[in-house]
């Protein structure tokens, strides 16, 4: 960037200079030094794309005007084609470059070291080197290298390059840690969970990496375009400047060659080609800087064509703690009950399964525990101390035959049988979370057709639940494969160009995620499966951040197509005129380095939305 700036500098130097030198010999060598110097590398380009088989391009288009200036003898209007296009390249370099430095400022959550305890040693290593289970010590002001679990310390962490949210989240002694954190005040012992191959810093950066990769439409259609167009003006261009000369009387052919010169200079695509998919690469940034990743511009625009919101309900609306409400026994103490359920449930990673762990307050010895097998969406079946006991919804009851209490109160209810025997049920109640009602009230305001609730719980907890948020529609007690039957059900009510978007948790989700037009991994920062499945990841975990995605979505796409219409118009209009003679190639420089400039500054505003809570 600086050599072509001090080239374009002691150009534009030589040809202010030759305008006031009297020798034309002399004035026509200052115009070939400064020729050379601002566009010797853009004829160079041009040749070898022809020698690649491809020739029209805007090099080529460049090249041609600019040397056929010096041809018809306009030499400093050959210079001026060549500099002031370059003048233009460099401020779109300088515009993406900025573009690309925005959104890859998440590229600072690399870690460049970590600190690892070995032998009694605190020693500094690539995070590369370190294994699963090995403790790193993190420092004050220091990244959090890898993703692990504290063992020792307590702090607050700045998650701002992770989430986009500002306020710091205190970390204690068993404690998720998320690597590309930055440590604030404590120092903190962590046991590593993940290589650094697998960390969800790595994750992230291969995601903002390949993102400018999965093209939009609008994108496919620059490129088809623009190759279509460009030797579409350049035959024109060779009729404008050929036919008219042999058939209008009194026509010359310097004046139709200038103006099918003219011509060329207005037609270079740039202002499309860079414009419009700089749009979409600031819209990436744009959500990227409000915690949202989003895989690829094609899901971008996907986004702004929403019509149906369909929600999980647990851990996507509600916050996924689940905290034991009531139990019911129906033959022993309700701790032998407890204890029953919560050895069942000991290798199950379920919210609620944590939930029942936590509330029997004691360790659970694994050993009396075997032959575990967890049925999807109906619960789990294990052998406790040579007891089979079955713990999960009615579901589980209905498949084994075992006649159960219907419980009608609002929560989660886990029945529990043991060798056949209905045992009692535990009441567990979640809780919505604090932005999950602005969420859906957003999105009814951004004109979403349906907005639809799914969930594997009973049907009186997820009517309160729809009722409490304002839900259009609730589908309750289902299984995995039965929410992919809905969405496709409901993808078929949809209109043809409208998409439909699923939101869930990320964990048990991923069949639904893949099958909807587009899919969003709430909270999804530390899941695997969010990250495989999803094509939209909410790096913090409100609900409010869908309406924010499909906001930036629309105003990205505003912006692109606003920069299309207004190319092309401006465009056709210079172009009707230089075939008329009624602009001069400097006239048709200002006007194509002008067009680009606007379309790129207006592009550029995707980068700097934010949402408003």
């Amino acid at each position: 960037m600086k050599k072509l700036l001090w080239r374009l500098i002691i150009s534009a130097i030589f040809f202010v200079s030759a305008i006031f030198i009297n020798s034309s010999q002399l004035k026509l060598i200052m115009y070939v030094i400064s020729y050379i110097l601002a566009g010797g590398d853009v004829v160079k380009r041009a040749i070898y794309n022809i020698k690649d088989g491809e020739v029209f391009d805007e090099n080529f288009l460049m090249a041609v005007a600019s040397i056929g200036a010096f041809i018809i003898k306009e030499a400093p209007e050959g210079v001026a084609v060549m500099l002031f296009y370059q003048v233009g390249e460099m401020f779109q370099s300088y515009a993406v470059g900025q573009s690309r430095r925005s959104i890859s400022s998440l590229m600072d959550i690399r870690p460049d070291y970590a600190n690892v305890l070995r032998n009694g040693e605190v020693i500094t290593v690539s995070p590369e080197e370190v294994e699963i289970d090995e403790i790193i010590v993190v420092k004050a002001g220091e990244k959090v290298p890898l993703d692990g679990i504290v063992v020792e310390g307590s702090s607050m962490l700045d998650t701002s390059a992770l989430t986009g949210e500002s306020v710091p989240r205190e970390v204690t002694v068993g404690s998720e840690l998320l690597s590309g954190c930055i440590n604030i005040n404590g120092l903190i012992n962590a046991k590593v969970t993940k290589l650094y191959s697998e960390s969800t810093v790595t994750k992230i950066l291969e995601l903002v990496e390949s993102a400018s990769s999965r093209k939009s439409k609008s994108e496919k259609f620059i490129t088809r375009f623009a190759r279509y167009y460009t030797p579409i003006v350049v035959v024109i261009a060779a009729i404008l400047a050929i036919i008219p000369p042999l058939i209008i009387k009194d026509a010359t052919f310097d004046i139709w060659i200038y103006r099918a010169l003219a011509f060329l200079v207005v037609s270079c695509p740039c202002a499309l080609v860079i414009s419009v998919p700089l749009s979409f690469f600031g819209g990436i940034g744009g959500a990227s800087k409000n915690g949202i990743l989003v895989k690829g511009s094609n899901y971008l625009e996907a986004m702004a064509k929403t019509e149906i919101v369909v929600f999980d309900k647990t851990g996507t609306l509600t916050k996924g703690v689940f905290k034991v409400k009531k139990i019911h026994s129906e033959k022993n103490q309700p701790e032998e009950l407890l204890k029953l359920a919560a050895y069942a449930e000991n290798y199950s990673n379920h919210p609620i399964s944590s939930s029942l762990k936590e509330a029997y307050k004691k360790d659970i010895d694994s050993q009396k525990i075997s032959e575990v097998e967890e049925i999807s969406g109906h619960g789990v079946s294990a052998i406790v101390e040579n007891i089979k006991v079955l713990a999960g919804n009615d579901k589980l009851m209905e498949k084994f035959n075992i006649p159960y209490n219907k419980e009608t109160s609002e929560g989660t209810v886990v029945h529990v049988a043991a060798d056949g025997e209905y045992e009692g049920y535990i009441l567990i109640a979640d809780q919505v979370k604090d932005d999950a009602s602005e969420a859906v009230s957003v999105l009814k305001k951004q004109n979403i057709k349906e907005i639809v609730m799914l969930t594997g719980d009973s049907e009186s907890a997820g009517i309160k639940t729809a009722e409490e948020l304002g839900i259009d529609t609730v589908y309750a007690q289902l299984l995995p494969a039965d929410k992919v039957e809905k969405v496709e059900e409901l993808i078929s009510k949809k209109s043809e160009k409208a998409t439909l978007m699923f939101v869930g948790d990320g964990i048990n989700d991923a069949p639904v995620l893949t099958r909807a037009d587009v899919g969003v991994a709430m909270g999804g920062l530390g899941s695997d499966a969010a990250i495989e499945a999803a094509d939209v990841v909410i790096m913090t975990d409100e609900p409010s951040k869908i309406a924010a995605a499909i906001e930036i979505s629309k105003n990205t796409l505003k912006i692109a197509y606003q920069n299309i219409v207004f190319a092309i118009s401006i465009k056709v209009i210079i172009l009707l005129l230089s075939t008329f003679g009624l602009t001069s190639l400097w006239a048709a420089v200002f006007a194509d380095v002008g067009v680009t400039f606007i379309a790129v500054l207006n592009a550029m505003r995707a980068l700097r939305f934010k949402t408003v809570r």
